[in-house]
């Protein structure tokens, strides 16, 4: 679990995800890709990542899928 502010790289993604593997990779989440965590909802779902110049916000269950590094 990465906190606010926190950099990663997205190294792939889990085998149990393959319903939202396609609409991630859309989305610009492809392995390689750097990342920064922008802020967290107030319950903790959703998420925001600064991605590509763009913010993104995913939902735990989608970001579960991520197989990710800290930078």
């Amino acid at each position: 679990m990465l906190a606010v502010g926190d950099q990663g790289k997205i190294i792939g993604f889990d085998k149990s995800g393959k319903a939202y593997r396609k609409r991630l990779l859309a989305m610009g989440l492809t392995p390689g890709t750097e990342f920064i965590v922008t802020r967290f909802a107030p319950l903790g779902d959703p998420v925001e990542i600064k991605i590509r110049g763009f913010s993104l916000t995913l939902r735990k269950n989608e970001a579960a899928v991520l197989l990710i590094n800290k930078i």
